[in-house]
């Protein structure tokens, strides 16, 4: 692998987990929907790290979250729930950031955050056993 790509793999699984450590603090000081926000970042960071192994990326998320199910998730190399919890992630910060009145309930945030966690983990395993395995 290129140094550059490891690098690059490195440096955006890095701001995955700033992200998720931010949603959690977030969380315990009580601002859910900026902590929603950060979870659903430390999810999108984790996914363009592992679609760098492809040189893959895009400026929109909707690009993001196609190419991973397109190369991860239909080849079977991830989990379907894999997906759902991008996806629902993606759903529920746009609805906390842009929806007038939405009110960011404490176990959806908790939920979202314990997702971003297992997310991050699977993340990781599945680059290091494609580094691995090179």
């Amino acid at each position: 692998m290129q140094h550059e790509i490891s690098e690059l793999i490195k440096y955006r699984l890095e701001k995955a987990k700033e992200d998720y450590k931010s949603a959690k603090l977030l969380l315990e000081n009580k601002h859910y929907a900026q902590a929603l926000n950060r979870s659903y970042y430390s999810i999108f960071h984790a996914t363009r790290a592992l679609l760098a192994i492809d040189n893959l990326d895009s400026k929109r998320h909707s690009g993001i979250i196609g190419y991973f199910n397109k190369y991860y998730i239909a080849t079977g190399k991830i989990e379907k729930e894999y997906y759902k919890i991008l996806v629902g992630s993606q759903r529920v910060r746009e609805r906390s950031d842009y929806d007038d009145f939405y009110v960011v309930v404490v176990e959806e945030v908790a939920l979202q955050i314990k997702n971003a966690e297992l997310f991050i983990k699977k993340i990781e395993s599945v680059i290091s056993d494609i580094i691995n395995s090179q």
